[in-house]
Protein backbone atom coordinates (compact mmCIF):
# COMPACT_ATOMS: atom_id res chain seq x y z
CA UNK A 1 0.00 0.00 0.00
CA UNK A 2 2.84 2.33 0.93
CA UNK A 3 4.61 1.50 -2.39
CA UNK A 4 1.18 2.35 -4.58
CA UNK A 5 0.99 5.78 -2.76
CA UNK A 6 4.61 6.12 -3.04
CA UNK A 7 4.27 5.25 -7.25
CA UNK A 8 1.11 7.85 -7.16
CA UNK A 9 2.54 10.80 -5.47
CA UNK A 10 5.53 10.20 -6.81
CA UNK A 11 4.80 10.34 -9.90
CA UNK A 12 2.00 12.44 -10.41
CA UNK A 13 4.66 15.13 -9.18
CA UNK A 14 7.38 14.59 -11.23
CA UNK A 15 4.95 14.89 -14.43
CA UNK A 16 3.46 18.39 -12.90
CA UNK A 17 7.33 19.80 -12.45
CA UNK A 18 8.11 18.19 -15.72
CA UNK A 19 6.06 20.72 -17.37
CA UNK A 20 6.03 24.02 -15.24
CA UNK A 21 7.42 26.97 -17.07
CA UNK A 22 9.61 27.85 -14.34
CA UNK A 23 13.19 26.14 -14.66
CA UNK A 24 13.73 26.32 -10.56
CA UNK A 25 10.79 24.22 -10.39
CA UNK A 26 10.99 22.24 -13.26
CA UNK A 27 14.26 20.88 -11.93
CA UNK A 28 12.44 19.03 -9.11
CA UNK A 29 10.75 16.75 -11.52
CA UNK A 30 13.95 14.51 -11.81
CA UNK A 31 14.13 14.41 -8.08
CA UNK A 32 10.20 13.04 -7.53
CA UNK A 33 11.25 10.55 -10.54
CA UNK A 34 13.89 9.09 -9.08
CA UNK A 35 12.57 9.07 -5.59
CA UNK A 36 9.87 7.14 -7.03
CA UNK A 37 11.61 4.13 -8.73
CA UNK A 38 13.16 2.22 -5.80
CA UNK A 39 8.67 1.86 -5.49
CA UNK A 40 8.58 1.01 -9.19
CA UNK A 41 11.47 -1.66 -9.04
CA UNK A 42 10.09 -3.16 -5.77
CA UNK A 43 6.93 -3.32 -7.36
CA UNK A 44 7.63 -4.90 -10.64
CA UNK A 45 10.46 -7.24 -9.06
CA UNK A 46 7.13 -8.66 -6.26
CA UNK A 47 4.59 -9.02 -8.72
CA UNK A 48 7.18 -10.33 -11.78
CA UNK A 49 6.03 -7.80 -14.31
CA UNK A 50 9.16 -7.93 -15.97
CA UNK A 51 8.11 -6.00 -18.83
CA UNK A 52 7.80 -2.83 -16.69
CA UNK A 53 11.23 -3.76 -14.79
CA UNK A 54 12.96 -3.24 -18.05
CA UNK A 55 10.99 0.07 -18.67
CA UNK A 56 12.21 1.29 -14.64
CA UNK A 57 15.36 0.98 -16.18
CA UNK A 58 14.84 3.01 -19.00
CA UNK A 59 12.39 5.74 -16.73
CA UNK A 60 15.80 5.59 -14.04
CA UNK A 61 18.31 6.18 -16.67
CA UNK A 62 16.15 9.14 -17.94
CA UNK A 63 15.66 10.89 -14.74
CA UNK A 64 18.96 10.70 -14.20
CA UNK A 65 19.90 12.37 -17.39
CA UNK A 66 17.51 15.19 -15.91
CA UNK A 67 19.08 15.39 -12.50
CA UNK A 68 22.77 15.63 -14.28
CA UNK A 69 21.48 18.51 -16.93
CA UNK A 70 19.69 19.97 -13.72
CA UNK A 71 21.47 19.45 -10.91
CA UNK A 72 25.13 18.72 -11.88
CA UNK A 73 26.00 20.48 -15.26
CA UNK A 74 24.35 23.44 -13.16
CA UNK A 75 26.93 23.24 -11.10
CA UNK A 76 29.81 23.17 -13.66
CA UNK A 77 28.93 25.67 -14.92
CA UNK A 78 28.30 27.93 -11.87
CA UNK A 79 31.91 27.33 -11.10
CA UNK A 80 32.90 28.05 -14.71
CA UNK A 81 31.54 31.66 -14.47
CA UNK A 82 33.28 32.70 -11.00
CA UNK A 83 36.16 31.52 -12.40
CA UNK A 84 36.66 33.68 -14.96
Amino acid sequence: MIGQIAIGVLGAASVFLSQDRREHWRKWACICGLAGQPFWFWMAWESQQYGVLALCFVYAWSWARGFRMYWMDNQERRHAVHAR
